[in-house]
């Protein structure tokens, strides 16, 4: 794997997705280094992707209540476990369960695997509530996919906030996850 400056020089063969993240992102004027890889399916090759960026990737969740009227997308650290009862009880929302792939397809234009912030771009009904850890908000720089599991970011976490999501229509709210057993 190596870090590239920016989009690829190259498109062939990218779904219209990541194309359209880099659009939106070059249209904002955000920089980012990206990496191309296999789709990470252990801690192992997260791991090594979180090497070459230099930081640790976010763990992207998408998640609804028990209706299924509300949608979250939650950002935490990866090394955090998830616990959906300290959630819900921060956001008021009981029964808190993973969002289906058709949903996550129909707000974010996203496939498992491959959730995260900038899907964002394609909720034009603006469905998705974000939810970003207080530990990610630290960062200086925070690590995600343009909504392909075949890529990954590297983007300041100030652009996102500053920049991205005002320009998504979109806010979020901080929560405090403790993650321990």
């Amino acid at each position: 794997m190596e870090l590239y400056d920016g989009r690829p020089k190259n498109v062939d063969g990218r779904l219209p997705r990541e194309i359209r993240t880099y659009d939106f992102l070059d249209k904002l004027g955000i920089k980012y280094k990206r990496t191309d890889h296999e789709p990470a399916n252990t801690m192992e090759a997260c791991n090594k992707i979180d090497a070459v960026l230099g930081i640790l990737i976010c763990k992207n969740l998408f998640l609804c209540n028990r209706q299924k009227t509300k949608y979250y997308l939650l950002m935490m650290p990866g090394d955090k476990k998830f616990k959906t009862k300290e959630l819900s009880s921060q956001i008021n929302s009981a029964r808190l369960s993973f969002a289906e792939a058709d949903d996550m397809l129909r707000c974010l234009d996203i496939e498992p695997g491959a959730v995260s912030v900038m899907g964002l771009l394609n909720d034009v009904n603006n469905e998705v509530n974000l939810l970003i850890d207080e530990d990610v908000l630290k960062g200086e720089y925070l690590g995600c996919h343009p909504c392909v599991c075949t890529s990954s970011l590297k983007i300041k976490t100030a652009d996102i906030i500053d920049k991205f999501l005002p320009a998504t229509g979109h806010d979020y709210t901080t929560v405090h996850l403790v993650g321990e057993d």
